[in-house]
């Protein structure tokens, strides 16, 4: 992992992780509940979160949420299912934001 003055580059929160390591672990426990396992499986939420990514235009988010779709067993017919309720949602802009998310992977 890339580093410039201790933050790596690749962990988004890193930065935050420096500044506030409160707000940090505030988010991170956030996150655990938010996708531990329940009555909606860890695949279908992190699916939920790509969704929502595309909608709002975070490629970045995209890119990392297929990545952790698939590492939980998400198929790519999956993936594009969820894709088509962004489309819905948000329209083809989301589309668009999902293109670039997914252009660097190989699935």
């Amino acid at each position: 992992m890339e580093e410039t003055d201790g933050i790596s580059r690749k962990d988004p929160l890193a930065v935050i992780k420096k500044l506030d390591e409160d707000v940090f672990n505030s988010i991170k426990n956030l996150e655990e509940i938010a996708f531990s396992d329940g009555e909606i499986p860890v695949k279908y939420k992190i699916l939920m979160a790509m969704v929502i990514d595309a909608v709002l235009g975070a490629e970045e988010g995209v890119k990392s949420l297929v990545k952790a779709a698939i590492d939980v067993g998400a198929s790519k017919k999956e993936i594009a299912e969820a894709l088509r309720v962004a489309y819905y949602v948000g329209g083809a802009g989301s589309i668009y934001t999902a293109a670039r998310g997914l252009r660097d992977l190989k699935i």
